[in-house]
This record gives C-alpha cells, structure tokens and sequence, in this order.
C-alpha cells in the first residue's frame, strides 16, 4: 500500500471512529406538523465521488422534489459529476463539492465544510448509512430536521427492497411524512427510478452516434461494458466465452457493441465494433439509443439504469439486494450460482425481448 493510501486509510478511520454514533441516539426534532407545502430549502449528503454512488441518489432527489416541490436542493458531495449528472434537475440550486484530494487541496476542503453553514435548511437527508462524511455533515448543517441514513428495522421487514441503496433513504423520509404530515398519502406510491434527466437533443445526437459506428438502425444493438474495478471485472476468458455465445445467439437480429471505459481497455480484445467517450451525458445518450445493457456491476452499470434502457447486471463480488440495476426492466444475476453460458443467455434472453 503506498503513502498516500495509507493515509487515507487513517484519515478514513479517525472519521469513522469520531461520527459512528452520530445519528444512532439522536432523533430528529420534527415540528408538528410539517407542512412539505413550506420546505423551502433541503439539503442532500452523499460525499462520495464514485459515478455509481452520485447516480444512486437521483431517485432520492426526485422524491423530495416530489414532496417539497417548491423547494431547492442543495448537494454536499465529492468530485465534479454532480454538476453533470444534476444539470437539468431545476430545483437542485447548490452543489457543495469537496475535493477528491483532501490533503492536496487542505484549505479548500475546510472552506467547504464551512459552506455547509450558509444557509438554514428545511431538512437535512443523510443519503446513505455508514458514511462518515455524511454523518458529519447531517450534524454540522443549520437545520431542525435531521434524517440520518441508519436502516429502520421496522421499515426493513415492511418493504423487501428496503435494503436497496437508491430506496432507504425514500423510505425513511416517506416514514417520516407519514408521522409528521397530516394528510401524507404517498407513502405506497412507485419509487423513482435512476434518471439522469436526458433531453431530446442529447438522445438524438446518441443516435447519430450510434448509427456512425453500426452503419444504420436496420436492427437494435446489444451494448457490452465488460470492465469494472477490483474484484467485480470477469477475466477476458469469461467475457470471451459469454461473447461468443451472443454471437451466436443475436448476431443476425443485433448489432453487439461494445461501450469502453476510460481506461479504454476491452475484456473482448476489441472484437466488437467500439464506442468510447469520457463525457457522461454523451454515454448515456449512446446508450439510451440500444436495447439492452450487459456489464458487471459499476457506475456505468447506474449510467445505463439512468438512461432508461434494460440492463443486466453481473455480480460476483458484491450484494444483488444493495446495488442491483433499478429501473423497471432490469435484471440482476448472481454469477456465483448462475455459472454456466447457457443459462445466462436464457436470462439474457428475457431481457433483450421485454
């Protein structure tokens, strides 16, 4: 581990150690009754700068804008790609960004931590459990109403995707209108899905893109993304075998694509004609074009979610029920048990056809 890592380790750590017991003796001093009519300004925590874990909280952010329409949202984060992900979202009005090198960019990282006090909140929404930052930062913010992201027992025994990183926190805060808000009836009502919030332009450039590397749209394309971090990216034999299979499978009724990643590296050795962008909103579009998404469980995996196409997510590492591709066409398969080609092309199958 080098010097830096190291550090982090540590740095993560000491957080850790002073905001685990933040939120867990501590319940929010709601005013009876509220009046989500009169939420003005709420504030989102989710310091993270992962694609994926940004992606995660744009159901939470419709929900609240769902609930408290006349309101601004302000997001305390980690990283540039809120601004991107969030930029045609109206009500989100402030996006508070902690560096990605906190030691690097020390004063920076303090001011922000100072900004959080500018303004008087409404709410405040903790948007994950076991975040440090998050914690920290649900505690130091001027507000009356805390909702921190700790799992509610009750609520994981009444709902069986409770557990689902996009959807604790829409439970929790429904729970909570439901208590505080005479009148609340919306707490059965759909989840919001993953939506990054595409414009018909964006779509429709995606389109023209995608007919320049397949040479027209005489037929739909099958979108692979075979790379991901660590432990969750299959060997190139894997993604090899499972090539060949949709090949012969598809290959007369779909195009087979691949989306590359920024590291602009393929699992398939290049075998299949290539899209590559590092501008999100340019891969969304591309890939709201296609018909189906099949790639192992990481942020363009969220991406794809967020465009609104099917997607079949391959997980090997890490949980099915926390992180599993939502949207309403969507599928998830566990690797470990579903082992052979054969039965992944049957799974595959359900989804290409929907």
């Amino acid at each position: 581990m080098s010097f830096k890592n190291r550090v982090n380790e540590v740095r993560r750590a000491i957080l850790h150690s002073l905001t685990q017991n933040i939120g867990n003796r501590r319940k929010a001093a709601f005013r009876t009754p509220l009046d989500p009519e009169k939420f003005r300004r709420v504030l989102i925590s989710r310091p993270n700068n992962r694609l994926g874990n940004q992606l995660l909280i744009t159901p939470l952010v419709q929900e609240v804008i769902r609930n408290f329409p006349h309101c601004k949202i302000d997001l305390f984060v980690r990283g540039g790609l809120a601004a991107v992900i969030f930029k045609y979202y109206d009500n989100v009005d402030r996006i508070i960004c902690l560096p990605r090198k906190p030691f690097k960019e020390l004063i920076a990282y303090v001011g922000v931590w100072f900004s959080l006090r500018k303004y008087r909140y409404d709410i405040v929404i903790d948007a994950v459990d076991g975040s440090s930052s998050g914690r920290l930062s649900t505690l130091l913010a001027k507000t009356d109403i805390r909702l921190y992201g700790s799992e509610n027992p009750q609520l994981k025994d009444k709902y069986k995707d409770y557990v689902h990183i996009a959807k604790t926190a829409i439970y929790n805060l429904r729970h909570v209108l439901s208590l505080s808000c005479p009148g609340f009836e919306a707490t059965n009502a759909p989840l919001p899905f993953l939506d990054i919030h595409l414009t018909a332009s964006e779509i429709a450039e995606g389109g023209k893109l995608l007919e320049q590397l397949v040479g027209g749209r005489e037929k739909p394309s099958i979108t692979l993304y075979t790379y991901a971090t660590g432990g969750k990216c299959y060997s190139s034999h894997w993604w090899l075998l499972l090539y060949e299979a949709l090949k012969n499978k598809y290959e007369d009724r779909y195009h087979i694509i691949e989306v590359l990643p920024v590291e602009n590296v393929s699992q398939i050795a290049f075998q299949a004609p290539s899209f590559y962008s590092r501008d999100i909103r340019e891969m969304a579009a591309f890939m709201a074009n296609t018909a189906v998404y099949i790639g192992a469980d990481c942020g363009i995996m969220h991406l794809a979610s967020a465009a609104n196409i099917p997607v079949v997510g391959l997980f090997s590492a890490t949980s099915i029920d926390v992180y599993r591709p939502y949207n309403e066409r969507s599928v998830a398969i566990d690797t470990n048990h579903v082992t052979r080609v054969e039965d992944l092309i049957e799974i595959i199958d359900g989804a290409v056809n929907f």
